[in-house]
């Protein structure tokens, strides 16, 4: 038998995803209880109607979910519902879909993306209009859809009038609004608000829900909160490759994380560490922080070959190897330990650079 326990070091902690964080224990033992017996397959076993009551607490009754295995199928499945085949997205030019999907939107998905820059990973009905023109040219991609993401790749975040402003905006000129919420338990912690608030209350017509980066194992959701704007999704998910056998692992993940405070819990922690960072790191000469540090993500420039030296102890991105910017991300399971030594680091190799 292998020993799998020795094939890396527990020690080793690291900034560079919470997507590099283990299991949360509650979901573990969530996953075991699951394992028991049989259940139907694809969907019909009792974990994911649980599920759907779960969300419907959060989300209001007018909701659809739809487990899937990861964030590119949800978010790609997701915009193909709003969307005929000739219709675009408009999202901001750091936006996932853009960024880190291999193009999964335009060649899985067959969608155009209309990209705006944005100082902070933002959109505002403002930088939407940039690219939201051209209806009923035939040579245009129709702009019908825009994706926000919450919290953002820059870790900045959206406040509920900031999101309603979108959606109002967007749905009086024919739009959709889709939802990147990877973070969105983050955002949600930061703020202080109800998951709903943000989501259905603010008009947000459908969500790609996280879990992967605050706890669980794998899987996230497509959660359509206004299910007439999202048709097709059954057989979306089955097209695209993202309709689990064994659904109820997904789905008893989702119970524990969002059925309980769990969720808050994890990303609270999260939170907690990245103003914790934050805060040891900006007194620090030398280090440029570049943007507010809303949620679980600090970002910061670096003297020459400084990123390099501390990778050696801790890894973590490069944002922008132009300017030196970099990304560094807490999790649910990064303690006050973690962040102390890794801020200790990266004083002594600034202080080296000098």
């Amino acid at each position: 038998m292998t020993d799998t326990a020795s094939l890396h070091d527990t020690a080793l902690r690291a900034f560079a995803s919470d997507n590099y964080s283990g299991v949360h224990p509650e979901i573990l033992d969530a996953i075991t209880a699951a394992n028991l017996g049989h259940q139907v397959a694809y969907g019909e076993d009792v974990y994911t109607a649980r599920l759907r009551e779960v969300f419907t607490d959060h989300f209001g009754s007018r909701m659809r979910a739809f487990p899937v295995f990861n964030g590119t199928g949800a978010n790609v499945i997701s915009l193909q519902s709003l969307l005929p085949r000739w219709g675009a997205v408009i999202c901001a030019s750091t936006a996932h879909i853009n960024v880190d999907e291999n193009g999964a939107p335009e060649r899985v998905g067959g969608m155009k993306l209309l990209t705006v820059p944005t100082p902070d990973g933002k959109l505002t009905p403002e930088l939407i209009d940039r690219e939201a023109w051209g209806w009923g040219d035939e040579h245009r991609a129709q702009p019908l859809a825009v994706s926000i993401t919450q919290s953002t790749e820059l870790g900045t975040l959206y406040t509920v009038d900031e999101i309603r402003a979108i959606a109002d905006h967007i749905h009086a000129r024919g739009m959709k609004l889709h939802m990147d919420g990877a973070r969105l338990g983050n955002a949600a912690a930061a703020l202080g608000v109800p998951l709903r608030a943000i989501t259905a209350d603010a008009g947000v017509d459908i969500l790609s829900l996280g879990g992967t980066k605050n706890g669980m194992m794998y899987g996230e959701c497509i959660v359509a909160l206004d299910p007439d704007a999202a048709p097709g999704l059954d057989y979306l998910r089955k097209m695209n490759m993202q309709l689990a056998s064994k659904m109820r692992f997904v789905s008893a993940q989702f119970i524990t994380l969002y059925g309980t405070d769990l969720w808050q819990r994890s990303a609270s922690t999260a939170n907690a560490m990245a103003a914790r960072l934050r805060a040891a790191v900006e007194k620090i000469d030398g280090i440029t922080l570049t943007q507010p540090t809303q949620s679980n993500a600090v970002f910061a420039t670096l003297p020459a070959g400084v990123a390099d030296r501390l990778r050696d102890k801790f890894r973590f991105y490069d944002w922008d190897q132009a300017t030196g910017e970099v990304r560094w991300m807490c999790t649910f399971d990064t303690t006050e330990a973690d962040v102390d030594a890794f801020a200790a680091a990266i004083a002594e190799e600034v202080a080296a650079a000098r």
